[in-house]
């Protein structure tokens, strides 16, 4: 299967629009059913020691965070296992409802929410991220952005790590009932995109800048995504 980028039909349509929250909800089922937040979970805690009691507190940002409610669900994970992060959200929309910031309230981490396009803001200077993370996002990316975009990444992280969809004949079959559990056609239809312009053996990281400054592990998770692991040497 050649990987082929094509426009997604929530990426149109209006914040308010009925088909757009009901897809965005069916996105939140789907990330379940692909066990995208234990993949990161589980990668997270490999690639990161708990952070002592008293130490400083890791800078986390989220390119393409959605709602955030993924994000929130990973930082109660990793609360528990003792890290702590002050957390950066990115999209081209806030989308974070007041429930989901007074969920990383209680958890103390503080929030901050960039209605910006993922690019512009990564061309702009700042403070490197300790870690950057991408659920669901890069596959919207044809070869020649996504270069860009991981190039800046690069620029601006010691940790970089991705789920997204794997592009397989098995992800793609899976893709065309999600109509069984309710899906709307919105869903139905960017499903089938979302596999075709997803990713399999070391295609990010054939993407990623120089290999002598780092380590990269890309690898196939769970039944239907793939893991990309970026990590800095030194």
């Amino acid at each position: 299967m050649h990987r082929v980028v094509e426009p997604e039909l929530l990426d149109d349509l209006p914040f308010g629009d009925l088909q757009a929250i009901g897809s965005r909800a069916d996105l939140r089922l789907v990330n379940c059913l692909m066990g995208n937040a234990g993949i990161l979970s589980r990668t997270l805690r490999t690639e990161l020691a708990p952070t002592p009691k008293g130490s400083r507190t890791l800078r986390l940002v989220e390119l393409g965070a959605g709602d955030g409610t993924m994000l929130l669900r990973l930082a109660r994970r990793w609360s528990a296992q003792g890290l702590k992060a002050e957390i950066t959200l990115l999209d081209r929309e806030d989308l974070v409802s007041a429930e989901t910031r007074r969920g990383f309230a209680t958890l103390a981490w503080p929030l901050q929410i960039v209605p910006i396009d993922v690019l512009d803001w990564l061309e702009q200077p700042a403070p490197p991220a300790d870690v950057m993370i991408a659920n669901l996002f890069l596959h919207h990316f044809a070869d020649a952005r996504l270069r860009d975009l991981l190039w800046l990444a690069a620029a601006r992280t010691n940790l970089f790590v991705a789920c997204e969809p794997r592009r397989s004949p098995l992800a793609l079959a899976a893709s065309r009932f999600l109509s069984l559990i309710g899906c709307n056609v919105t869903t139905q239809h960017d499903a089938v995109v979302s596999v075709r312009a997803g990713f399999v053996g070391g295609e990010l990281s054939a993407l990623w800048p120089s290999k002598t400054d780092w380590v990269t592990n890309e690898r196939s998770a769970g039944l239907f995504s793939h893991s990309f692991v970026a990590r800095r040497n030194g």
